[in-house]
């Protein structure tokens, strides 16, 4: 019996750091769990229930169905907005990819001053993008902008209206997108290019590969988790596109720049149809979802 007694002691013994380290572990993740759980897991589970209702914030939701989707499909405006977010994403995706790996390669050399320079890069991400829009817009200014100016100076008899015209707009709000986002992406770039053995660099270099063909059989292989990463989380992004263009153009010239998250805040926010505006997030949610499924199973393929 006094054997059994003291086994049992033992066991509790070692058991009382498992339950003390598993409790101060809990103490730490609690609270950012509930904050989840409060502001976003249940607005999000709101959001799928008022997607089938008629409602202004004002009194009770109003249950409709499936009103709202069908409403969507003869809403020129939504598919307007549907269209310039895609757009946006085809072009910001790969501009950005690319500016950012460029960077990345740049500075991973052994340069005087790189540090200096890699946060030259980066601050650019940090900026308010309320400064960053009020002085692009001034760049962009199609009379008095240094951009245009300078292409005056280089024989372009009529510049681009930029921001003002409904052909430019776009293409501006993505020159200003990728400027900012190039720094941060070439950050996690340069985490992976220096997770590459220096040793792969030198046996291809001894066996007679120039710089492109240790690029194209050893960088680019050996960043493939990286660039699946950088791709995902710029997917995202680009399909949540908003601060950015509400500051930058507003949505305009007329509907030019207009995309999903800013006519949803439209729909919500300035009109009070909130029952409408969950639709269209519902649907904004489906599509990110799909191609993020889409981008894991080729992805996966790829590694198989």
């Amino acid at each position: 019996m006094a054997t059994i007694q003291a086994g049992r002691r033992r066991r509790r013994r070692r058991l009382r750091p498992a339950w003390r380290n598993t409790l101060t572990g809990w103490s730490f993740i609690l609270p950012n769990l509930l904050g989840f759980g409060v502001f976003t897991l249940v607005p999000v589970l709101a959001l799928f229930y008022y997607a089938f209702t008629d409602w202004n914030i004002f009194g009770v939701a109003e249950w409709v169905g499936v009103d709202n989707f069908t409403r969507m499909l003869g809403d020129d405006s939504f598919f307007t907005a549907l269209r310039n977010t895609l757009y946006y994403t085809a072009l910001h995706i790969p501009l950005t990819m690319g500016a950012a790996l460029g960077l990345a390669l740049l500075l991973n050399r052994k340069l005087r001053g790189v540090a200096f320079f890699r946060t030259v890069a980066f601050f650019p991400y940090i900026t308010s993008i309320v400064a960053i829009a009020q002085v692009w817009n001034l760049l962009f200014s199609p009379q008095y902008g240094p951009i245009n100016a300078l292409l005056r100076a280089l024989g372009a008899a009529n510049p681009p209206g930029w921001t003002v015209s409904a052909d430019w707009s776009m293409p501006a709000v993505i020159i200003v997108s990728t400027w900012r986002e190039m720094g941060y992406y070439m950050l996690i770039f340069l985490a992976g290019l220096q997770t590459i053995p220096n040793q792969l660099y030198e046996a291809a270099r001894i066996d007679g590969a120039g710089s492109w063909q240790r690029f194209r059989n050893i960088t680019l292989p050996s960043l493939r988790p990286t660039t699946f990463f950088v791709v995902v989380m710029l997917t995202i992004g680009s399909f949540k596109v908003f601060d950015l263009i509400l500051l930058l153009t507003d949505g305009g010239p007329g509907q030019s720049t207009l995309v999903l998250s800013q006519y949803i805040y439209q729909k919500g926010f300035e009109e009070n149809q909130f029952g409408y505006a969950s639709a269209v997030s519902v649907v904004l949610f489906a599509i990110c979802f799909a191609i993020t499924v889409v981008q894991f199973a080729v992805n996966k393929r790829r590694a198989s």
